[in-house]
Parts: structure tokens; sequence; C-alpha cells
């Protein structure tokens, strides 16, 4: 069974996208709230795939996804982008891209069936 590592500081959004993408019990999700909290679930359980909001407190989530890539169990891990910030505002830096992430998904507009399916394309491969 596959792991999936959610980042996500919103209580709520994080209870609601573990309980849809855990619904069909094809993987286990972790929900941490901040990057510190993140790397510890990583430690304890080796993630198949990220989702990451960039906002998230004790770090930026540009910064965390930089010192995830350093750490070399975890460099190839795929990393999908779920943030509340404006895909143009990330794009000013291109650091998720850079960093490996493959999709990055703008949260108010992203069904939960486009995000399920980017979830399941990355884990399949």
């Amino acid at each position: 069974m596959k792991h999936i590592l959610l980042v996500e500081p919103d209580e709520s959004v994080g209870n609601i996208l573990s309980h849809y993408l855990s619904a069909d019990k094809k993987w286990t999700v972790a929900v941490a709230r901040n990057a510190q909290d993140a790397i510890h679930a990583a430690d304890e359980k080796r993630p198949d795939l990220i989702i990451l909001e960039l906002a998230i407190p004790m770090h930026n989530g540009f910064a965390f996804l930089h010192e995830f890539r350093s750490y070399s169990d975890w460099a190839e891990n795929p990393v999908i982008v779920h943030s509340h910030l404006a895909k143009e505002e990330a794009r000013m830096s291109k650091s998720w891209k850079i960093l490996g992430a493959s999709e990055y998904f703008y949260k108010p507009h992203t069904s939960l069936a486009k995000l399920k399916s980017s979830v399941n394309n990355a884990l399949s491969s």
C-alpha cells in the first residue's frame, strides 16, 4: 500500500483531503501541519508522494521542498503542490518546479477528483 504525506496547515482542508484520498483504501495518508512535523512524519514512514501547501508555518513551502529534496532518500519522491497561493505568484520564482514538483493545483479551483487523478497517476508510475 502506498503512503501519502499531506503537508497542510489548515485542519479542515487536511481532514477533507485525507478522508477523500484514503476512502478507497488504495493509500494511507498522514497529515502534517507544518514543515517540522512533515520532516518528522517522513522519517517515521517514508512517503511515496507528498502533497504540499506552499504557505506552511515554520518554513515556507519552497524552503521545505528544498530541504526535503536535500535528503538522498527523498530526492526522487513525487511532489504535488496544492496551494492557495496564486499560480502566477508561485510562477514568479518557479522554485516549485525547479525543485521537482510535478504539478501545481490552485486550491479554490481544483476539484477533488482532479487532484485524486493526479495522485493516482503519480503513484502508478
